[in-house]
């Protein structure tokens, strides 16, 4: 069976007849055929498209740095406004969700924790709830697939806009199966309705889906950058650069200093799962050590089944500290936490940074994951809406 989107049945549907609408989209909020979901309820007879909304990046997903606020502006060819949910607020106020009788979700998740634009539409129910507007969220597929959970919980204490609930950081579920949880396991309470895939199963990459890549977000620019970010995202915690400024973030890694050869040699010397380190030398051209040298690796993934992200992540993190001498963790803020340390909000406790300045090895640290996991496993098969 071919796959449809939510968003494809939800405007074949009957759902939006008469409907003031608000919807919450970026670049990647297209269907097959290219057109994307703000086009749609344009130009759909019968509905009102009455407000655009925007996440982390803006709706155009135009600003590339990951923590700079986008700001609120108007739509010119559709004559309506467009709110930054990046900005000053986190939250639709009252004022943008006015006269609204719906609001429709469709943003592409990346299937990490820490990814905001769940967290986005965690707070648009919320204020979805507080004004009595209903929620549609257009299920999309999880694009590392939706069977593997890796890594560690977020404990409380730790909540923040990279993680407002416990998760742990490859949680292996689409967006509308979060909504759900949200909603329903977290108290949340709007009014919601979630149209779901068809043809979508568990095991599908992105690439399963006949669809063609279009980047969530501006350093997520390749599936194989999504398959590894579980991971290597915990490298924006450290002085190490994760890929910024170069057209592989996420898959490549670096530093000053480091001499690519042996450094990847040693890691696969490790043979950890599914996964192959090559040498690498890049020059990121912005972001941490723009125009200059950094020796590291590229990450490429041999096997999907056997690879785990999170474990290939804080391998590589506890690799860099050890070869390098500069190796910092990064200091606050970060995502408005003034006082924690990045690398423990990414992380979601202090443990995974303990751990590693501890010297236990990746390895040992993976097991220590494993009861969160179970016990989130058991709470997540009450809202698969796939099987």
């Amino acid at each position: 069976m071919p796959l449809r989107l939510g968003s494809e049945r939800l405007l074949a549907s009957s759902r939006l007849d008469g409907a003031r609408v608000g919807v919450v989209a970026n670049p990647a909020s297209v269907d097959h055929s290219f057109a994307h979901i703000v086009d749609r309820l344009a130009d759909r007879p019968g509905t009102r498209l009455a407000a655009i909304f925007g996440p982390q990046h803006g709706f155009r997903s135009d600003v590339q740095e990951n923590m700079i606020e986008t700001g609120h502006t108007t739509d010119e060819r559709r004559r309506v406004p467009v709110y930054s949910l990046y900005s000053e607020t986190r939250e639709p106020t009252s004022d943008m969700l006015d006269g609204l009788d719906l609001l429709v979700i469709d943003l592409q998740d990346v299937g990490t924790r820490i990814y905001t634009y769940i967290y986005t539409m965690a707070y648009c129910l919320t204020a979805a709830r507080r004004h009595k507007v209903r929620v549609i969220v257009c299920d999309r597929p999880n694009p590392i697939g939706g069977i593997e959970v890796e890594g560690p919980m977020l404990v409380k204490g730790f909540e923040s806009f990279v993680g407002l609930y416990p998760l742990p950081m490859r949680h292996g579920m689409t967006i509308g199966e979060l909504a759900r949880l949200f909603n329903e396991h977290f108290g949340i309470g709007a009014t919601l309705d979630v149209v779901t895939m068809e043809g979508w199963r568990r095991e599908m990459y992105h690439d399963d889906s006949g669809a063609s890549w279009v980047m969530p977000s501006p350093n997520i620019p390749t599936l194989d950058s999504a398959i590894a970010y579980p991971g290597t995202v915990l490298f924006e915690g450290t002085s190490v650069s994760e890929g910024r400024g170069t057209t592989r973030p996420f898959e490549l890694v670096g530093a000053p200093g480091i001499v690519s050869e042996p450094f990847a040699a040693d890691l696969n010397a490790r043979r950890l799962p599914g996964v192959v380190f090559r040498p690498a030398v890049f020059e990121p051209t912005f972001h941490k050590h723009a125009n200059t040298d950094c020796g590291g690796c590229q990450i490429h993934v041999t096997e999907r089944a056997a690879f785990r992200p999170v474990l290939t992540g804080v391998a590589l993190v506890a690799a860099f500290r050890a070869a390098d001498a500069a190796f910092r963790w990064r200091e606050p803020p970060y995502e408005y936490e003034t006082v924690k340390p990045p690398i423990d909000i990414l992380a979601g406790s202090s443990e995974v940074r303990e751990q590693i300045e501890a010297g236990v090895a990746a390895t040992e640290i993976a097991k220590s994951w494993e009861p969160g996991v179970r016990e989130f496993n058991a709470l997540r098969s009450r809202f698969l809406m796939y099987r």
